[in-house]
Order: C-alpha cells, then structure tokens, then sequence
C-alpha cells in the first residue's frame, strides 16, 4: 500500500513460507510477498514447518514427522531453483524458528519478510544503526 518494494534482488532466490496461522488476511500472501521483493518470482513453500505454535513442544513425535515432509519439500523446491543462494521468507515467530531448524540439512537460510526488506533497501547494519538512533534520542522516555 505504501508503495515500499525492493528493486534488486540480483545473487539470490525466495521462497515463501506461508504460516499456518497467516497474519496477510486482506489479500493473497503469495501476492504481497512477491509484489514487496520486486525482481524475479517468488516461489511457495509447501508444507507446514511443524513448528504451529506449541505443536513441537507439546507434541515433538507429530511435529519431527511433520518437519521431514517440510525438509523434503525445501529440498525439491531449491533444487528446481538452481541457485547458490536461497532464503525462506516467512512472518510467523515460530515458523521463523522451525524453518532455522533447516539451515544446516538444506542450505536455506530462514528470515523475516520485513527484516530481508530492512537488510536490502537500507543496508546490512540496519539494526545497529537503528538501535543506536533509537537510544541517541530516539526513544520517549516516560517516569512515573
């Protein structure tokens, strides 16, 4: 809506992890995802992550039989894409960290939609640099 996209995506490829519990309800998440990272497609994820708020934690047998379809899935969609480099964008807190869980099986690396659009349009030390506006000043501080 406020026009924000990325226009280089030059070196790497997406993929797109759509949660279970999706926060994009007003219109296609797939759509919103490719139309904020520009350049080439960006592909779907199948599967869930296993991850589904506490389903790993209250049922770990269920979520490991789960992450092995996810874990074939990755495999079989990075392999069509043919690319040194591949991130699994997603924006659910524990989808995020299920997807990490692949990291080191699969080569995908797993992030944020808005932290890859941070890194790419206002540079790799965007965080340090917030922070440190943020506590120069840019913080309100209210005492009681």
């Amino acid at each position: 809506e406020k026009g924000v996209k990325v226009n280089d995506v030059s070196g790497i490829k997406y993929l797109y992890h759509d949660p279970c519990h999706t926060p994009i309800k007003t219109a296609k998440p797939l759509g919103v995802v490719n139309g904020l990272m520009g350049g080439e497609e960006v592909r779907l994820s199948e599967r869930c992550c296993g991850e589904s708020g506490t389903l790993a934690m209250t049922r770990p047998d269920v979520s490991t039989q789960v992450r092995f379809s996810k874990e074939e899935s990755l495999r079989k969609s990075m392999q069509e894409l043919n690319a040194e480099k591949v991130k699994v964008l997603t924006s659910c807190p524990s989808c995020l960290q299920g997807l990490a869980r692949f990291e080191d099986d699969t080569g995908a690396q797993a992030d944020y939609i808005v932290v890859e659009l941070a890194r790419r349009l206002l540079g790799e030390n965007w965080l340090p640099e917030f922070v440190a506006k943020a506590n120069a000043g840019g913080i309100e501080r209210v005492l009681l």
